[in-house]
């Protein structure tokens, strides 16, 4: 899992979340990742926003013959 800035992680963690240290220290990068909506495989995680986008793009209905 490179590129991860742990400055950025730590302050997100420590402030944001204001998980104490020893809950932090036990997190994965990956699940401190998600915590703050990101994808650890560095994409965006989809949000509601994104999948009504989705929906309007490819909306359910009758299939085409």
């Amino acid at each position: 899992m490179s590129g991860i800035s742990w400055p950025d992680l730590i302050r997100f963690g420590l402030c944001d979340l204001k998980l104490e240290p020893d809950v932090f220290w036990s997190l994965t990068p990956a699940e401190l990742m998600l915590m703050a909506g990101r994808d650890p495989r560095g994409s965006e995680i989809m949000t509601r926003n994104g999948m009504n986008a989705l929906m309007t793009e490819f909306p359910d209905g009758a299939k085409e013959a």
